[in-house]
């Protein structure tokens, strides 16, 4: 009697899809609910600065690609997840997004990369930092599960999904592993 309800536990367990991924000892959902819309789990990437595991991220979409350029033109559903694994200060955060949209969308959007700035806070070690896009909404930024601010429009979205997917990201391994190429 043990051994057949144990081979049907094994059983019901190998048929149960995985429903979560892990990097770096930090663990990401398969798949979440943005604005009623189910998006799955691209990829996740590690993002390290001299040597330094700086955090674990993680892309969501529609659907599976790896295409960055699709991933940055598309007025779709997008969140990008970062689970800190290190405690930077407001001013590493700052001078990271700066030094991003300064590589991959130079001189653009000047006002709301500002405000997107402005919001950033020091962090620490399990916190986590997500930027949504939603068509008709914008862009919001959330820190600790706190909504902190929405910048509207597309052509911002599209400006700092290229942060991460543009021709110069934090670093390739990062880029890579949030487009499911590792």
């Amino acid at each position: 009697m043990r051994k057949a309800a144990l081979a049907i536990a094994c059983a019901c367990a190998m048929s149960i899809p995985l429903v979560a991924a892990t990097l770096a000892d930090v663990t990401l959902p398969d798949t979440i609910t943005v604005n009623n819309q189910t998006l799955v789990l691209n990829g996740l990437g590690l993002r390290t600065k001299l040597f330094v595991k700086v955090y674990v991220g993680g892309l969501y979409l529609e659907k599976k690609t790896s295409d960055p350029a699709a991933i940055i033109q598309a007025d779709a559903p997008k969140r990008v997840v970062l689970h800190f694994i290190y405690d930077p200060s407001r001013d590493q955060m700052v001078d990271s997004f700066k030094e991003g949209f300064d590589n991959n969308a130079p001189g653009k959007f000047k006002a709301e990369v500002e405000t997107w700035l402005a919001a950033q806070e020091a962090l620490k070690k399990g916190d986590q930092l997500v930027a949504t896009y939603v068509p008709g909404i914008g862009t919001t930024l959330t820190i600790r599960g706190k909504d902190k601010l929405t910048v509207p429009g597309l052509p911002f979205a599209q400006a700092l999904f290229s942060v991460w997917f543009g021709p110069k990201p934090p670093t390739g391994d990062l880029k890579n592993g949030m487009l499911g190429k590792k």
